[in-house]
């Protein structure tokens, strides 16, 4: 233990001792304090970023408005401000980070960002357009709560999202029940941080675009209690990826989570009211979990999904696959959705599911876009998915 200190201690004097060379807007004396605005939104939908640090060498600005890997170069004044103004964008929501001389930083002027995984980066949005749907508008909003049931297949207490629509509290109405699944180094907590899913389902309510529904967002991640510094392990650094993600025990213990929200919300506990939709490893569970226990829902999404487990995975969810799609098909579903981008890294693996899919006869709709393996498309996605759903035959 002494020497967990001892080496804490050494971290923490380093890093106060190079610190000063660094030195940005946070760490300069009170009385040499600029008040700057970063990020600025221009008139023409650019986007100004101002960072002061005198007496840094070189810094760049990085972020979802670039092509991936890329930084852009930002210019230094006379009074130490550094900065850079991009091209007019879209209308979306960004995400960005400075590098201070080979240091990665958030933007000091700019309170707002979000956890993915392991790091964080600033947020911005630019509205008129698809990002409206992002935004806390003037509109009746859900409820989103975070809930602990109890999980026997994990041997544990697990913490989970839901978010219930405007006038739930007050109703007596059974509602119909979207289970969202989040992808791999994700948790309960991404789809509203990253996804903004509370924001888009009241927008698409109030605009009449989408039915009032329940919304269930799963820590898909079994070996975990709850979201990084929200369990009993307390601070630690998120991982990408942790044990029993993608070998079938998830899928095995899902029901857990139905039964859990069948019995503690108003619900229509039946295949016409549930749907399921995931992206990446969620839209991997999604596939899985859907043909397993084929007679569940009635709508399903899948989000720039991972299709087949690995090889070397051997559990009783991955058998017969071919069989169980068969039997999902027989069953009946009102939706099969597909949906990836065309630079997404599992693009080709989704050419080769949906191959498989037309040899069955297996009926679906497919929803190709531009861009990759991006919160950007998936958000779209869901915007899109919601409002297909629950609706009378």
């Amino acid at each position: 233990m002494k020497r967990i200190y001892f080496i804490q201690f050494f971290t923490a004097l380093l890093v106060l001792t190079f610190l000063p060379k660094v030195q940005s807007q946070e760490n300069l004396p009170s009385g040499q304090r600029k008040e700057i605005i970063s990020p600025e939104i221009n008139a023409d939908n650019s986007v100004t970023f101002r960072l002061v640090a005198p007496n840094a060498k070189e810094v760049f600005v990085t972020g979802d408005f670039l092509i991936p890997g890329e930084e852009s170069k930002m210019t230094k004044e006379s009074d130490g401000i550094w900065s850079y103004t991009t091209q007019p964008l879209p209308s979306e929501l960004y995400t960005y980070a400075f590098n201070v001389d080979g240091l990665q930083m958030n933007d000091p002027n700019n309170v707002y960002y979000r956890r993915d995984v392991a790091s964080t980066l600033n947020l911005l949005l630019i509205g008129d357009g698809q990002a409206d749907l992002y935004k806390v508008n003037s509109v009746p909003h859900g409820t989103v709560s975070k809930q602990w049931y109890q999980s026997s297949g994990n041997d544990m207490t697990r913490r989970i999202t839901i978010y219930t629509p405007p006038g739930y509290e007050e109703s007596k109405t059974s509602y119909p029940v979207l289970y969202l699944l989040h992808g791999m180094g994700g948790d309960e907590e991404a789809w509203m941080t990253l996804g903004r899913a509370s924001q888009i389902t009241d927008n698409l309510i109030d605009q009449g675009k989408a039915v009032p529904m329940i919304i269930v967002m799963p820590n898909g991640n079994v070996a975990q209690e709850a979201a990084p510094g929200e369990s009993s392990l307390n601070f630690y650094k998120p991982q990408f990826r942790l044990p029993h993600t993608m070998d079938g025990k998830y899928e095995e213990t899902f029901q857990e989570i139905i039964r859990f929200v069948d019995s503690h919300y108003r619900t229509i506990p039946e295949k016409s009211g549930r749907a399921v939709a995931g992206l990446s490893m969620g839209g991997f569970h999604t596939l899985h979990i859907s043909r397993y226990y084929p007679n569940t829902f009635d709508y399903i999404g899948l989000f720039s999904a991972a299709i087949m487990p690995n090889e070397e995975v051997k559990s009783k969810v991955y058998e017969d696959i071919d069989a169980t799609l068969v039997t999902q098909k027989s069953n009946g579903y009102a939706l099969y959705w597909i949906a990836i981008g065309k630079e997404d890294f599992l693009y080709q693996a989704n050419i080769d599911f949906r191959e498989k899919l037309d040899r069955m006869g297996f009926p679906y709709i497919y929803r190709e876009s531009e861009g990759g393996h991006t919160w950007r498309n998936w958000r779209i996605y869901l915007s899109e998915f919601l409002p297909m759903l629950f609706n009378k035959k």
